[in-house]
């Protein structure tokens, strides 16, 4: 099923999005499934993991229609205003502010 002269496939469409959908629960699970094992000696794992969730988290914003720059925007901002809130995890563990530096080291690059 095509639309207009752009030959966009929206039965494509809906079908990968249905599928990012069940990859970020099917990878969700798996890190929770993780965190109740244990996670000593799981690192390469859980950065794994992670990593596919984070993957699948833009690859399904820009099929939902938001670009790579502003998601990366978006993100950058909620950990700006986390670092001045004040979060419990910048407070406690000052992950935020790590974060932010990391962002800016690699936006420099």
């Amino acid at each position: 099923m095509t639309f207009g002269d752009n030959g966009i496939d929206i039965t494509k469409n809906v079908r990968i999005i249905e599928w990012l959908k069940s990859e970020l629960l099917s990878s969700l699970a798996s890190l929770f499934e993780l965190l109740v094992k244990g996670i000593k000696g799981q690192q390469d794992t859980i950065a794994d993991i992670l990593a596919n969730i984070i993957l699948v988290a833009y690859v399904l914003g820009r099929r939902l229609g938001v670009n790579y720059s502003n998601l990366d925007m978006r993100i950058y901002d909620k950990i700006k205003l986390g670092v001045l809130e004040e979060h419990k995890v910048e407070s406690w563990f000052g992950d935020l502010s790590a974060l932010k530096k990391h962002m800016d080291r690699n936006s420099k690059q």
